[in-house]
C-alpha cells in the first residue's frame, strides 16, 4: 500500500509539472518573460544610443554650421528643395557669386528627375537644359514629369567618354553652359575629362568620400559598370581637384554628406568669392542618413592619377 501511495504521489507531481498552471509552464513563461524583457531592455538601450548618436551628431553638425557661416563655407548654404544633399543651396549660392550666363544646365544620372540637382531650376527658375538617363524605365517617367516644360530636353544615352561630345553636339548645348551636373556612379572622371570643347562655368560631380583625403584613385575606365553600391567606383576628390586644374577648374566645396564636389572655372573663382581650395580642407567625409554603417569595400582596377 505504501508503494502505490508512493505512485500516486509522484503520478500527481508530475501531472502538476506538465498542467498549464503547472511549475513546467511556470519555469516557460518566466524564461519568455527574461527574454521579452532583456529584448525590450535592448531595443530601449538601442533607442537610448540612436538619440546619443543622432544628439552628439546635431551638435557637431550645429557647431560646424557656424562655423562655416563665419568662413563663408558653402556647406553652410546647404538647403533641399529637390535635391538629396542639399545641392540646391549651395549651386544657387555659386550662381550668385559667379552670376548667370545663359540659364542652361546638363544633367546626367538623374533616373526620373524628382531628386536631382537641376530640377529646382526648371521648376522655379525657368532655366533650359539638357537630362540624360540610361535606364529606359527612368527614361519614360522623366520625358513624362517635364513634359510641361518645354525648354528642357530629355536623352535616353548611357554615357561615357566616347559619346559625351557627340550628345551635347547633337542636343545643341552651348559651349560655355552654366552648370554641368554629373552622377553616373563609375566613369564620372573619365567623363568629365573627355569634354574639351565645353567650358561648362560650373561642374558638380560625385566623388568617392572611401578613400582619403590626399589619396589619388580612380577606378579604371569601364564602359559597361554599373556601381553595385560598394566602395569601388568614381574617383577620390584628391584625383578630381587634379583634373580639375588640369582643365582649369577651382575646387570650391563639397557637400558635408560627402558625396558631391563643387568646382567653378577659374576665370570666375577669383580671389576673395571662395575659400583657399586645400582639398584637405573641403574634404567632406561620408556621413549619409541611408549609409549609416558606410558601403561594404570592393577592390577593383585603379589608377593613381
Amino acid at each position: 500500500m505504501a508503494i502505490l501511495r508512493k505512485l500516486k504521489s509522484a503520478a500527481r507531481g508530475f501531472l502538476w509539472v506538465i498542467r498549464p498552471s503547472g511549475l513546467h509552464h511556470s519555469m516557460v513563461l518566466k524564461e519568455e518573460q527574461d527574454h521579452d524583457f532583456a529584448n525590450s531592455l535592448a531595443r530601449f538601450g538601442g533607442l537610448v544610443d540612436h538619440h546619443i548618436r543622432n544628439g552628439l551628431k546635431e551638435e557637431i553638425r550645429q557647431t560646424n554650421l557656424a562655423r562655416w557661416r563665419e568662413a563663408g563655407d558653402l556647406r553652410a548654404y546647404e538647403r533641399t528643395v529637390f535635391s538629396q544633399n542639399g545641392e540646391d543651396g549651395i549651386i544657387q549660392e555659386i550662381l550668385r557669386r559667379i552670376g548667370i550666363e545663359n540659364k542652361f544646365f546638363v544633367e546626367f544620372g538623374v533616373e526620373w528627375g524628382e531628386v536631382c540637382n537641376c530640377a529646382r531650376l526648371v521648376v522655379e527658375e525657368h532655366w533650359q537644359g539638357l537630362f540624360i538617363e540610361a535606364k529606359r524605365q527612368y527614361f519614360e517617367k522623366l520625358v513624362e514629369r517635364y513634359r510641361p516644360y518645354k525648354n528642357v530636353q530629355c536623352a535616353n544615352e548611357y554615357v561615357n567618354s566616347t559619346n559625351i561630345q557627340k550628345i551635347f553636339a547633337a542636343h545643341g548645348v552651348p559651349k560655355e553652359l552654366d552648370l554641368l551636373s554629373i552622377d553616373i556612379d563609375g566613369n564620372d572622371y573619365w567623363v568629365w575629362a573627355a569634354i574639351e570643347d565645353w567650358r561648362p562655368r560650373m561642374v558638380v560631380i560625385e566623388y568617392n568620400p572611401t578613400k582619403g583625403a590626399n589619396q589619388l584613385w580612380v577606378m579604371a575606365e569601364n564602359p559597361t559598370h554599373w556601381r553595385d553600391d560598394t566602395s569601388y567606383f568614381g574617383a577620390s576628390l584628391a584625383s578630381l581637384k587634379k583634373l580639375g586644374v588640369k582643365k582649369g577648374y577651382t575646387l570650391v566645396a563639397t557637400d558635408s554628406r560627402g558625396i558631391n564636389a563643387f568646382f567653378v572655372r577659374d576665370d570666375l573663382a577669383r580671389e576673395g568669392r571662395f575659400l583657399d581650395p586645400v582639398v584637405q580642407y573641403h574634404f567632406s567625409a561620408l556621413d549619409h542618413p541611408l549609409l549609416p554603417y558606410g558601403v561594404p569595400e570592393r577592390d577593383g582596377p585603379y589608377l593613381e592619377i
